[in-house]
């Protein structure tokens, strides 16, 4: 029963207003002043009184602002996939580094996947579905990105899956064991060189580097696919699940991922990391580099995790597999001469797109190389979202939104002169 319908249409005075709301008076006003509540005098002109439906609707949004406050403002989502705490994160419930370590980027993704974790994986893709994503991206302006490159090989790859809409589990583990080898294999190629055509750090790298890769770039290579695989509830996470949510087919929920990751505070800061390394390693120091982007009231590139309060585990991982590359020898000290110049300022640790940085500049690698390694790496960990949101409740991603706007009714609006 509406608090309308209990007071049999009584406006409520200033003090009742105040009781339902679980506020003071004084702040019942101020509701008034900001447009939140209207009020009318009661009668002889004496105090003020409240539309009792209007002060349950604002009761209500009162309500769920502070269960958002108390959840860090965040929305919170289930999810069985990772976890992130005290300077380490986990992949059901094991070390990710230590998984990265050990295991390669396909194994890793089948046990964010199915909680399984086979002896030997190998993707595969139907060959009609990588020329239809391979013709798309040739068709692109030779200045696209990494992600706009990979978006429209999502797409045109769900144009060519007539079953593109069947969310049973085992169709979308069938989609994503051939939709990660498709987007690689829809990449140009910029060398001819290919340790393992079975392995999807063996099938990119030659659409990164000219250079042939021995045994220690390889291992980098695919490390950094595994590491970077799922980071919880990034913004591109995020985005996918949205999109599962509201039961979009696997490419679509893809896709979703790909557009929000090509914004400068995601997927792309890799670049400006290898950017900045690059002249570090021309000039000689770091000092004069960090220097010219605080001037410029720019931050470092590389430095710093929100959710880290020291360094990324995901750079530590990076860093100490690409001390056995000795050609990663000049950018490793380059990076930490980065992190030691800025340390005189603030403390702050390499994160993760450092590390990639120091990758990419080692190995000869355009800049953009990264955040080509990240979108990859990152779409398995997008199924595993997606196959877990499937499971879930439809549209349980539908936040309310918490108006503040003009109460109505407000005037209808005349046409601007």
């Amino acid at each position: 029963m509406s608090g309308g319908e209990r007071d049999g249409g009584r406006r409520l005075s200033t003090k009742e207003a105040a009781e339902r709301l679980g506020v003071k008076a004084e702040t019942v006003y101020a509701y008034v002043s900001r447009g939140l509540l209207s009020s009318r005098r009661g009668p002889g002109g004496r105090g003020s009184t409240f539309d009792p439906k209007e002060v349950e609707a604002l009761s209500r949004r009162n309500t769920r602002a502070a269960a958002a406050s108390s959840a860090g403002g965040e929305l919170a989502v289930r999810t069985r996939i990772t976890l992130i705490e005290q300077d380490h994160y986990y992949f059901r419930g094991v070390d990710a580094t230590e998984l990265a370590a050990h295991y390669a980027y396909e194994q890793v993704a089948e046990w964010l996947w199915t909680g399984e974790l086979p002896a030997d994986v190998r993707f595969t893709a139907p060959e009609e579905i990588v020329t239809a994503a391979r013709r798309a991206v040739q068709a692109l302006p030779a200045h696209s990105s990494p992600t706009d490159r990979l978006r429209v090989a999502t797409i045109a790859a769900a144009a060519a899956d007539p079953l593109r809409f069947d969310l049973d589990e085992q169709a979308v583990l069938g989609t994503a064991r051939a939709l990660v080898p498709t987007l690689v294999d829809a990449l140009p190629t910029v060398g001819s060189w290919a340790r393992d055509e079975h392995t999807i750090a063996g099938r990119l790298w030659p659409r990164l580097a000219t250079r042939a890769p021995d045994d220690g770039w390889m291992n980098a290579l695919d490390l950094a696919l595994a590491l970077l695989i799922d980071h919880d509830l990034a913004a591109s996470t995020l985005a996918v699940r949205v999109a599962a949510s509201a039961r979009a087919h696997p490419y679509a929920a893809i896709s979703a991922g790909l557009g929000v990751l090509e914004g400068p505070l995601h997927g792309a800061a890799s670049g400006l990391a290898h950017r900045m390394l690059t002249e570090v390693i021309e000039r000689g120091s770091a000092a004069a580099v960090v220097a010219d982007h605080l001037r410029a009231g720019r931050r470092v590139p590389g430095l710093g995790h929100r959710l880290y309060p020291r360094e990324d585990p995901r750079a530590q991982a990076l860093f100490t597999a690409l001390e056995q590359v000795p050609e990663a020898h000049d950018a490793l000290a380059a990076a930490r001469d980065v992190v030691s110049t800025t340390a005189r300022h603030t403390e702050l640790y390499a994160n993760v797109d450092l590390a990639l940085a120091v990758m990419t500049v080692a190995a000869g690698m355009p800049s953009e190389a990264g955040e080509t390694v990240f979108a990859v790496a990152r779409t398995a960990g997008w199924i595993a979202h997606a196959l877990e949101e499937y499971g879930e409740r439809p549209l349980r991603m539908r936040p309310s939104g918490n108006y503040t706007g003009a109460r109505p009714p407000q005037p209808l609006p005349l046409p601007t002169p």
